[in-house]
Parts: structure tokens; C-alpha cells; sequence
């Protein structure tokens, strides 16, 4: 047969610590990455876009003014340009009130000459209108210069103006409407220099900014994934133990996050594989003495039969009615053995059917009426109404004959065990109750175990797996179950069964 080649080892492997390390620096550099993109292609566009929004607003508010004026706010007599004194005074209080906000801004009034009517200015520089003046004096301005001539002459020609002003590194936004009648036009305009300028302020330093944010970074992370991964590797110390066979493991539980569940869950963990790991020692010694009795004693009455007994004598019966009862007892525990195999591993499937649970518990009880008249016991049947069930009706007769079958084993001095029905809203609740020595509460978490017998059964003929076939089956059918008891006074195993309105078929 043709061997398989072995696997390779990875030559580079990264654990957990060099993950987070990876993922941290990786997000740092992604987060740097996008900062440095909407600096360079969405921080400049989306200021100009709110500039502009701002500036159409406040000449679209201008020119309304200009639009609800009963007279004309100006007009040129002879060349000569005459003011409508009251309009413009309503201008100026507008302004000034901060009705209409121009702080930072050029306002150009023009008429369909391209000359200008009237310029407010609070922008320094300005690409319009040029400005001249000596120290502590006033500022005079051009209001007629040739680039704001051609801007004019643009909106008057176009119906509307958006237009950014270059010269050397300033930069100036203008937008333009005109008047209803097409006889006025105002230019509102905006330096851009100081976005920009930030702009290429904040390029500048990202670079240095990357490094010392991804250096601090990959410290942090460093010094984290070594606090994160800390409890990771108790566990994985923890699982190496217990694969050694160490079973006493537990990991302390420091932290209340997913990490601590998680240590809590191993803890449990281990405890139940002790626990299965003393329960497979205790099934082997008990199988082992279950199967070496009657063994023996077959092996050993076979020699006494063959060697020495008068086969037509009545100790030859006897000594093979021993053998045919050894046999039979060993049987009951392979055939117990297979069955709780058959039923735990899923390869016997309940087959689910409607039926009247009370008419099933009547047939079962009826079959211990030779064992009750025999030793002079009573099985009390409680099961007057109705219980529409949906299970598997033979698995449930099992049930029904290992609870019995129990109740039976630990009868009480009166003699009785009740076998009850009673209809829920939802299904039924089944009892077999006994008033026999009752269950230690030491014991009642284990009653159901494979083998397990408390201390009181010690020594006690029978193999111990009823109750364990008795609980595979009723997990099988999703049912609920359990046992009350208190010593002395007897136990009651009880189990719910839904009915065939709540039940959904497989």
C-alpha cells in the first residue's frame, strides 16, 4: 500500500500575539491611509461646495432684494450713474444687522453696462476689486478692474457665474445671479486660500504623524495581546495536562468576558472528563464483576454436571437450572449494554406515532399482576382520563418497564408502587413512585448514570442500566425528567410527555 508523504510544517507561523499586532498596525495604517485620501481628494472639494452653497444663498438673497424693489435701484442719466438712496440704505442696514452675513466676503453690484454700481468689502485681499492705501489711512479700491469686467461680463452673458480666481496662492470663489429683468447683477466672492493652505499643512505632518501613531500602536498592541493571550495559554497548558492525563486541572477564572466563560467552560470540562474518566474505571470493574460471576459459576456447575452429578438425580436439575439462570443473567446485561448502545449512539431512531398514553400504561401495569400476586405487592394504577401523546410507543413501554422494574427492586415494606397519569395542558406528567428507602441527596445527580448505584444498592443483583437506557431514550424524545426523593420515605421518577397538538413531527 502506498504511503501517503507527510505533511510539511509551515515555515512561519503567527500566533495570536502576532495576529493582533498585524491587525492593530494593519487598521493604523488603513485609518492613516484614509485620512491622508480625504484630505487630498475630498476635504478641499467638499469646502468648495459648502462655499459655494453659502455664497449662492446670500446672492440669491441679495438679488431678491433687488427683485421686490418697486423702483429702480438705479439709473444713469446723461452717463451720469443716480442711486436709489433708500435701497441702498436698506442694503447697508441689511448688512450690517447681519441679515444677510457677508463678513469675509466681496459683494459686486454691476447693471448691464458691466460698470459697477456699489462694492462692499470685507475681504482683504481681493482679486476684484484692487485695493491701495497707506498705513493708518483708508483703503481705496478699483471697482472696475479688468478681471472683475470679465467676470461681469460672463454673468451677464451667461445668466449666471461660478468661477474660482487664481493669482499666485490666493484663490478666490465667485458666484453670480442676476435680477429678474436682466438689468443688474451682484457678484458674491470668498478667498480659498485658507483651506487649501490647512490642506498642505496637514499632508506635511501626516507623514511624521503615521510613524509615532504606528509605533504607539505596535507597543500597545504588544503589550496587550500578552495580557490577552496570557489566559489562552493557561488553557492550552490546562488541555495538555488533561491530554496527559492529568484530570485535576482548573484554571482560575479572572476575567467576567468571553475569555473567562471560556475558562469557565474548560473547568467544567475537566471536571466532567474526571468524572467519565472514574465512570469508564467504575463500568469496566463493574462490567468486569458482572460478567466474571455468572461465568464462573456456569463454568464451574458445567464441570460439577459433567464430572460428578447423576444426570437423572435432582441436583443435576438444580445445578442446571443454575446454569440456564447464570445465562440468562448474562444475556440481560449484553443485551442492556447493546440496547443503551443502540439508543445513545442514534442508530435506533424513535419512531413517533399518536397514541393514549394511559391505555399504554394500563397494558404494561397488567403484566406485573403475576409478580404482584407472587410476592403479594400491589401496583396502584392512576390513569383515569384521556393523554394524547406523540412518541414511539415501544421505547415508552421500556421506559415504563425499567421505572417499574426499579420501583419494584426497591419496594417498601407496604408492599405498593403507583404508576400515575396525569393530563397537563400541554401533555401529560408520568410517576412511578415507590415507598422504598428513598435516594440519598448525594446520589440524586447520578441516579441516571451508567452503573451508578447508590450506597444502599451496593451488592444488589441487576446491571445497572436501566435508568441510563431510561434517560438516552427520553433525550431521544426531548422529554423532560427527573426523580424526587427523601430517605426513608421512598423516590418518585417522574417524566413530561408533550401531546399531539405541541409535538412537531420529525
Amino acid at each position: 500500500m502506498k504511503k501517503s508523504a507527510p505533511k510539511k510544517k509551515p515555515l512561519f507561523v503567527v500566533g495570536i500575539r502576532g495576529q493582533l499586532m498585524l491587525f492593530i498596525g494593519t487598521m493604523t495604517l488603513l485609518t492613516l491611509v484614509l485620512v491622508w485620501g480625504v484630505i487630498t481628494y475630498a476635504l478641499v472639494p467638499q469646502y468648495n461646495r459648502n462655499i459655494r452653497n453659502k455664497l449662492e444663498s446670500k446672492a440669491a438673497a441679495i438679488v431678491a432684494m433687488i427683485d421686490t424693489c418697486d423702483v429702480p435701484i438705479s439709473n444713469r442719466d446723461f452717463g451720469i450713474l443716480v442711486l436709489n438712496n433708500d435701497f441702498w440704505q436698506n442694503v447697508n442696514d441689511t448688512f450690517n444687522q447681519k441679515i444677510i452675513n457677508v463678513d469675509g466676503c466681496c459683494v459686486d453690484f454691476s447693471d448691464s453696462t458691466l460698470r459697477c454700481l456699489k462694492a462692499y468689502e470685507s475681504m482683504y485681499p481681493c482679486l476684484l476689486h484692487e485695493s491701495t492705501g497707506a498705513f493708518g489711512g483708508d483703503f481705496v479700491y478699483n471697482v472696475n478692474t479688468p478681471l472683475v469686467i470679465q467676470m461681469r461680463q460672463k454673468l451677464f452673458e451667461k445668466g449666471s457665474l461660478y468661477e474660482i480666481a487664481r493669482a499666485g496662492t490666493s484663490q478666490q470663489m465667485l458666484v453670480g445671479v442676476l435680477s429678474a429683468d436682466g438689468q443688474y447683477g451682484v457678484i458674491v466672492s470668498a478667498s480659498l486660500a485658507q483651506i487649501a493652505t490647512a490642506a498642505e499643512v496637514m499632508r506635511s505632518i501626516l507623514g511624521p504623524l503615521a510613524l509615532v501613531l504606528l509605533v504607539l500602536d505596535l507597543i500597545v498592541a504588544l503589550l496587550f495581546s500578552r495580557w490577552f493571550t496570557r489566559p489562552i495559554q493557561r488553557l492550552s497548558a490546562g488541555a495538555r495536562q488533561i491530554a496527559a492525563g492529568n484530570y485535576d486541572v482548573q484554571i482560575s477564572v479572572v476575567h467576567r468576558d468571553e475569555i473567562g466563560q471560556l475558562a469557565a467552560d474548560f473547568n467544567h470540562m475537566a471536571a466532567e472528563v474526571k468524572r467519565s474518566a472514574q465512570l469508564e474505571k467504575d463500568i469496566l470493574a463493574n462490567v468486569s464483576h458482572d460478567l466474571r460471576t455468572p461465568l464462573t459459576l456456569i463454568k464451574g456447575y458445567a464441570e460439577t454436571v459433567r464430572d460428578l452429578t447423576d444426570p437423572g438425580s435432582e441436583k443435576h436439575t438444580e445445578q442446571c437450572n443454575i446454569i440456564v439462570d447464570e445465562t440468562d443473567r448474562l444475556s440481560a446485561l449484553v443485551n442492556s449494554v447493546m440496547e443503551l448502545s443502540k439508543v445513545q449512539n442514534g442508530s435506533e431512531k424513535p419512531n413517533l406515532i399518536d397514541f393514549d398514553m394511559g391505555e399504554l400504561c394500563f397494558e404494561v401495569a397488567g403484566r406485573y399482576d403475576a409478580l404482584c400476586d407472587q410476592n403479594g405487592w400491589q401496583l396502584k394504577l392512576e390513569a383515569d382520563q384521556a393523554a394524547p401523546v406523540r412518541a414511539d410507543p415501544a421505547m415508552m413501554e421500556r421506559v415504563l418497564h425499567n421505572l417499574l422494574g426499579n420501583a419494584f427492586h426497591h419496594i417498601g415494606a407496604d408492599g405498593v408502587v403507583a404508576l400515575r397519569v396525569l393530563p397537563l395542558n400541554e401533555g401529560c406528567r408520568v410517576e412511578v413512585e415507590d415507598h422504598g428507602p428513598g435516594i440519598p441527596p448525594e446520589d440524586l445527580p447520578y441516579i441516571f448514570d451508567r452503573y451508578y448505584r447508590a450506597r444502599q444498592d451496593a451488592g444488589k443483583t441487576g446491571t445497572g442500566l436501566g435508568l441510563s437506557i431510561t434517560k438516552a431514550i427520553l433525550q431521544q424524545h426531548g422529554f423532560a425528567f427527573g426523580v424526587d426523593s427523601a430517605v426513608g420515605k421512598g423516590s418518585t421518577f417522574w417524566f413530561i410527555m408533550h401531546d399531539t397538538r405541541t409535538q412537531p413531527n420529525p
